[in-house]
């Protein structure tokens, strides 16, 4: 069997092989060897991958070079996501983007602290005409870095095309050396209705894995019955470096047919969300540990192919079959996993019963639920499959459930304030409570006269917080009166306490000056190179704002010649 599947699917690969990706076309954007941090289609916290993640040698400040012609399309810089992302443009169609990065090239550099000067603001979102920004093959355009979300210095590399829906850049011939196999960590089998059994339960049923001297694994025998699923949790590592990525391709069979695929190719944004849906996100959220369900169930994931009745196996009763997944990377190291499942009907197998509550939940209609002075709307495909929800409020404190269910669009939830004093109802917010001690964690929260609402896509519970503590200010590499004349950099230390920094704001003698805000770091840094307004005695004010408006600010003279 091992030897069949294997012929087939080398056909199948060299038929994929033939793709119109050009091979030549884009360079490496670094002058360093190619070693994988992260690579596409990974499992994220909420999303799929959409790039390489390329090691920086632990350092910021490498060279990222031009992979080809074209021109620079779109900047945006901003506190979290990419942070400093640049955008190119080339003349076949797709688009490079690069994130996380410290700075861009000289030009580049000028023309959007420009922007930020002009808009008094450090995030900026610009998009140059096609002839303002010229790019050359070979040439640098920007350095590597650790702005906005990133966990530590890389270079994130995305490949888009027309529809700017990321592609794995490895298929337009960027080589990662990797001869190591992916590995298959857990197995998993659920019954899909309440007719199914997996070993005489119709409960979900962790499977002991098998290891072989191959690589491979045999999984321990199964009694089935009914409609069931597998799942697995897979990661595939490459030969230069240690970190447990994502793997590139799964495939099922069932006696020999092929029944369902994942290809970790291309995706759009739109369904990136969909992740949630894709894996076991209960046992995510309370095991910390993603499963990959191997079938379709209410997902319209692009990269899940359900090549027969949606992966789902139907197991007769006193029939034997086997059931086996092929793991893949992109350079074709390969794993297999053999199921054996013998077909047995129980006779005292009892369903599970499911919690009812008086909230039922249709994916597919608006759902408003309403207690004391909150309301909550869930607006149709909020949700990919109906279920019975808890629902409760006590005082100001909002039960919605527990985040173990997949949400496919944000809610709203809504607090009426008429009942508290005018003077109390600036420092309100909508906070979710997290954690054992159930830490209020701010939730964006907008107001409309005496009506409090935030937009989200999580479930669990919620409350108001009252924030009454204005953010704090502190300078970090200077003091009040000091000479600065041979400092490139002027730092500071911002903080606040509850609901989270909103905007800050920084003049030297009056005038706007731009300062960078590090959210890992709580910094904002000055760079005296921009040489704004500066004069031998400079006064500068910093004013701090948090997310229900109280400000703090901070004053301190400094000399330089």
């Amino acid at each position: 069997m091992r030897f069949i599947l294997s012929l087939f699917l080398s056909a199948t690969l060299f038929v994929n092989a033939q793709n119109n990706y050009p091979q030549d076309y884009f360079s490496s954007p670094l002058e360093v060897p190619l070693i994988l941090a992260g690579n596409f289609g990974e499992l994220r916290s909420n999303h799929f991958h959409s790039g390489l993640d390329i090691k920086t040698q632990q350092r910021e400040g490498l060279r990222v070079i031009a992979p080809a012609n074209g021109f620079v399309s779109r900047i945006k810089v901003a506190h979290f996501g990419y942070g400093k992302a640049l955008y190119i443009t080339h003349p076949n169609g797709y688009t490079t983007v690069y994130g996380h990065l410290q700075s861009f090239s000289p030009e580049i550099e000028a023309f959007i602290k420009q922007k930020q000067y002009e808009q008094e603001s450090y995030e900026v979102e610009v998009f140059p005409a096609a002839d303002l920004l010229p790019i050359t093959k070979g040439n640098l355009i920007a350095y590597t870095g650790n702005s906005g979300g990133s966990g530590g210095p890389h270079l994130h590399f995305e490949i888009r095309d027309k529809e700017e829906r990321p592609m794995n850049p490895m298929l337009f011939g960027l080589d990662i050396k990797d001869t190591t196999k992916p590995v298959v960590s857990a197995l998993f089998a659920f019954p899909l209705d309440e007719n199914a059994s997996i070993n005489k339960t119709n409960t979900n049923q962790k499977l002991r894995l098998i290891p072989l001297k191959n690589g491979d694994y045999n999984a321990e025998p199964v009694e089935a019955f009914g409609n069931i699923g597998f799942g697995i949790e897979t990661t595939d590592r490459q030969d230069l470096a240690a970190n447990a990525n994502g793997v590139y391709n799964i495939q099922t069979f069932f006696n020999g047919s092929q029944n369902f695929e994942v290809d970790f190719s291309v995706f759009s944004f739109d369904e990136s969300s969909c992740l949630n849906q894709y894996i076991d996100y209960e046992h995510y959220v309370t095991k910390r540990q993603r499963i990959q369900k191997l079938f379709k169930k209410n997902n319209p994931l692009s990269m899940l192919k359900p090549i027969i009745n949606d992966g789902v196996l139907n197991i007769a009763d006193s029939i034997s079959s086997i059931y086996k997944i092929r793991v893949s990377d992109f350079k074709n190291n390969e794993t297999f996993v053999s199921i054996n499942i013998k077909g047995r009907k129980p006779t005292n197998t009892k369903p599970q019963t499911p919690k009812t509550t008086p909230y039922y939940i249709t994916a597919s209609q608006h759902t408003s639920l309403k207690s004391g002075n909150i309301a909550v709307d869930f607006y149709p495909e909020t949700f990919y499959e109906n279920f019975y929800m808890d629902f409760n409020v006590r005082n100001d404190t909002l039960t919605l459930h527990k985040d173990i269910v997949p949400t496919r669009k944000n809610f709203t939830i809504s607090y009426d304030i008429s009942n508290y004093k005018d003077a109390d109802r600036d420092k309100l917010f909508i906070a979710r409570l997290v954690g054992f001690k159930n830490y209020p964690v701010y939730s964006s929260t907008k107001r409309n006269g005496s009506v409090l609402s935030t937009s989200t896509k999580t479930l669990g519970t919620y409350a108001l917080a009252t924030d009454t503590v204005a953010p704090t200010i502190s300078p970090l590499n200077f003091k009040d009166g000091q000479w600065l004349s041979n400092f490139r950099f002027l730092k500071i230390k911002i903080d606040d306490a509850l609901s989270g920094i909103s905007n800050y704001r920084a003049t030297i003698n009056g005038k706007w000056i731009l300062m960078e805000y590090d959210y890992k770091t709580n910094t904002l840094t000055y760079d005296f190179n921009d040489n704004t307004a500066i004069e031998t005695k400079n006064n500068l004010k910093v004013i701090v704002t948090d997310n229900v408006g109280n400000s703090a600010t901070f004053e301190a003279l400094f000399y330089r010649k």
